[in-house]
């Protein structure tokens, strides 16, 4: 979203390359943060609650994990950490959502567009309802990791697709060595994806 308001295409090649690669740069390392907290965390679940035999029934169990390391202070960290995620998703899903809804009226995304505070408010509003309905947060992650994993699916080869499109891409189009690549992790993602649908679905109708 933010590359896209700044409105690139009208600015030059260089300048669009220069860009380009600062947002190589930047998703790569996001993208790295984010596999080392996701591994941490899986390590430490697995030593906590896996290698100790305990059955996960709630979110707030989810504390132990720390208790090791923090002791009484394992509450207040991970419930400082599960705002900051929380906080950092409502973000991201608002301009996800005043991204869309611009691109479908044919502009940039600008929050003081109208369009773009509809998509906004839209994808807020629609996740608060969704908060104050559900009764179980711990089934709702679950089902909500359930969701993601027959959506991302979708995502990753509609993105494929896009950036593959010399009429969209321009000369920035996919070659053919980066398509062969993204369709090969996509077929591994997606057939891992399955995997754990499967495996979930069926330890939940236990």
């Amino acid at each position: 979203e933010i590359i896209q308001s700044r409105q690139l295409n009208q600015k030059g090649a260089d300048v669009i390359e220069k860009q380009l690669r600062f947002e190589f740069v930047d998703t790569l390392n996001s993208m790295v943060i984010g596999w080392a907290i996701n591994s941490s965390m899986i390590i430490l679940a697995a030593a906590t609650f896996f290698a100790g035999k305990i059955a996960v029934t709630e979110l707030g169990q989810a504390q132990a994990i720390l208790q090791p390391m923090l002791g009484r202070a394992a509450a207040v960290v991970f419930g400082g950490a599960l705002l900051m995620a929380g906080l950092s998703s409502s973000v991201t899903a608002g301009m996800a959502g005043g991204s869309i809804v611009a691109g479908m009226s044919g502009e940039p995304y600008d929050p003081s567009d109208n369009h773009t505070r509809l998509g906004i408010i839209m994808t807020l509003l629609g996740a608060l309802l969704i908060a104050l309905v559900i009764t179980n947060p711990f089934k709702t992650l679950i089902f909500s990791q359930i969701a993601l994993s027959i959506q991302l699916p979708w995502t990753i080869v509609l993105q494929i697709l896009l950036t593959s499109n010399p009429r969209v891409m321009g000369k920035y189009a996919n070659n053919t060595p980066d398509r062969v690549f993204l369709w090969t992790t996509t077929v591994v993602v997606s057939g891992l994806n399955v995997l754990l649908l499967v495996d979930t679905l069926r330890n939940l109708l236990r």
